[in-house]
């Protein structure tokens, strides 16, 4: 793998296990906690990049999988790389196809060596291997990528164990295959709800030296106490001195309870999906637009929201949108809810610097009533 000094972590505060950190990239510094918006091909849907540096976001995530079928590869090379390309000059995380590629099911089979797949765009045959992989990632471009992996079903222990075995030695390969300089390709942890293999896992692939951390394969279907037993058991393994990534969690309350088992950095689709489908995030909850109650309620979203939405639009307005079927409604609601995700971090790490997290998260869990439709 390539060694390089453009990306460092230095960890500024510690409360308990939860962290405040700084982690270096070359197109600007991540301080952490912090929650990625998903922008899947090369956009998080309905919200523009200057709308998103106003939403206070810092990382954008975008998919391998879906770049490579559609433009492909070559062409975001063609174009610049990613960040130019899709007009986002901060830094970008892109995952590896991994999940992508073995949620395909029955237009799959995977092998030793890497995966062989047919397109969910036109039935095409492809494959990936962790070379391919990392081929694809350094023509986009991004600043965080991520090493080929096999993500398997939580429960079935035959699976994770096979799933493990390929995900080290592909990472293996994925470490040898690296030749970009200003790139931080992380390694990632797998083993379903097993700790044992969890803790194999996360041994093997912290000794590869890599400049960061994924946990991957939860939030697939395990229960929470699962998900946070499992990171419970990486994070008194993975290096302290380097950034821990929980892929694909993004939900208020899944960020505060990983933030204090030691998670730095998430992603997920949640606010903007949310958004499309009529609900707000708050913290107390969600609030479904569509209700009745809101056709004539002057109130914003979220009355101590400072985003773009709640500064400027009403319940009934943002109701009016969405019955109206305007494509705007999600774009106001996705400013929100991503603004809504963002700053919940911001007070997380101020939280931690203070010394007062587990007063912040225990007030914070008090309020939110998860998966809650409130008004």
């Amino acid at each position: 793998m390539i060694k390089t000094n453009l990306f460092q972590f230095n960890r500024i505060a510690q409360d308990k296990r939860a962290r405040a950190g700084v982690f270096t990239t070359p197109h600007g510094d991540l301080l952490t906690p912090v929650f990625a918006p998903v922008g899947t091909q090369a956009t998080v849907k309905a919200v523009s990049p200057d709308q998103l540096r106003a939403t206070g976001a810092s990382l954008v995530l975008s998919n391998t999988y879906h770049l490579y079928l559609r433009p492909g590869a070559d062409l975001v090379a063609e174009m610049g790389g990613l960040h130019r390309f899709m007009q986002w000059d901060g830094p970008m995380l892109t995952d590896s196809g991994g999940f992508q590629v073995f949620s395909l099911a029955d237009m799959r089979k995977i092998d030793a060596d890497g995966v062989t797949f047919k397109s969910h765009i036109d039935g095409s045959t492809h494959r990936f291997t962790p070379e391919k992989a990392v081929q694809i990632q350094e023509d986009l471009g991004a600043d965080i990528i991520m090493a080929f992996d096999e993500c398997a079903p939580p429960y079935d222990r035959e699976y994770n164990q096979r799933a493990v075995a390929r995900t080290h030695a592909w990472a293996e390969r994925c470490h040898t295959a690296q030749s970009r300089r200003d790139q931080a390709l992380f390694g990632i942890v797998q083993g379903g709800v097993f700790p044992d293999l969890r803790e194999q896992s996360a041994e093997f692939i912290s000794a590869l030296g890599f400049p960061g951390h994924a946990v991957g394969g939860l939030s697939v279907g395990e229960t929470k106490a699962e998900m946070h037993a499992m990171i419970e058991v990486v994070d008194t393994i993975l290096p302290e001195d380097k950034p821990r990534y929980l892929m694909g969690v993004g939900s208020p309350e899944d960020l505060i309870h990983c933030i204090r088992r030691g998670i730095d950095i998430f992603d997920c689709v949640l606010p903007t999906r949310l958004a499309r489908h009529q609900a707000a995030m708050t913290r107390t909850g969600r609030i479904n637009l569509m209700n009745a109650a809101n056709a004539h309620d002057p109130r914003p979203i979220d009355e101590a929201c400072a985003c773009y939405t709640c500064r400027h639009f009403t319940r009934a307005y943002l109701r009016h949108l969405i019955v109206a079927k305007e494509m705007l409604a999600a774009t106001l609601i996705s400013i929100h809810n991503i603004h809504t995700l963002v700053s919940l971090m911001n007070d997380a790490r101020e939280a931690i610097i203070a010394g007062q997290f587990d007063h912040f998260a225990d007030t914070f869990l008090t309020n939110y009533t998860p998966q809650a439709k409130t008004s």
